[in-house]
């Protein structure tokens, strides 16, 4: 035995299997050894499908990020590292059933860069924004162009709007919604 084996001492021994001794597999009249506790793959830990997340457009969110227009490319330039007026800025961001070209979550302030295809698609736009606004965020748009021809003032118009905090809400004069407007329910 050389020096090295006799300071590591002696190796140690296997344990025996679970609900009995060495050569008696699970011991008799012991239950058989309890499963892993760790939920198999496709269970509450992330793993597989997850169909109350199907509706959320994450996929057409990456090829979005991954696909850019000039103009976005040159905003995010603008935006990310948090280099207008400190604020973190995500692009591409599923916002219910839209898409948010970009998010400020802790403002809760979008910014869209529309091309001349939005012109068109204007009524689509407005309901979208409004189901935006329903849900808390403050949404302003800029042309591609105007982003690429003069990006300096596109972020001075993004400081100024993240500058203005939207003031609360104030509750109904009457409560839970009612426009009766003296609260009695007569």
């Amino acid at each position: 035995m050389d020096r090295s084996d006799r300071e590591r001492g002696p190796l140690p021994q296997p344990l025996p299997p679970a609900g009995g001794e060495l050569g008696t597999p699970g011991g008799e009249g012991c239950p058989p050894p309890r499963a892993h506790p760790l939920p198999q793959a496709g269970g509450d830990r992330g793993e597989g499908s997850r169909p109350f997340r199907e509706d959320r457009p994450t996929r057409k969110a990456r090829e979005l990020r991954l696909n850019p227009t000039d103009a976005e490319r040159r905003l995010w330039r603008a935006l990310s590292r948090r280099q207008v007026a400190g604020v973190r800025f995500n692009r591409q961001v599923p916002v219910g059933p839209y898409i948010a070209d970009f998010a400020a979550r802790s403002e809760k302030l979008i910014v869209e860069v529309d091309g001349g295809q939005h012109d068109e698609r204007a009524a689509y736009d407005e309901a979208r924004t409004r189901y935006l606004e329903a849900q808390g965020w403050r949404v302003i748009r800029f042309w591609n162009n105007d982003v690429l021809r003069n990006l300096e003032g596109v972020v001075h118009t993004i400081e100024r709007t993240l500058a203005e905090k939207p003031s609360p809400q104030s509750p109904p004069a009457c409560g839970r919604g009612s426009a009766l407007g003296n609260g009695n329910p007569d």
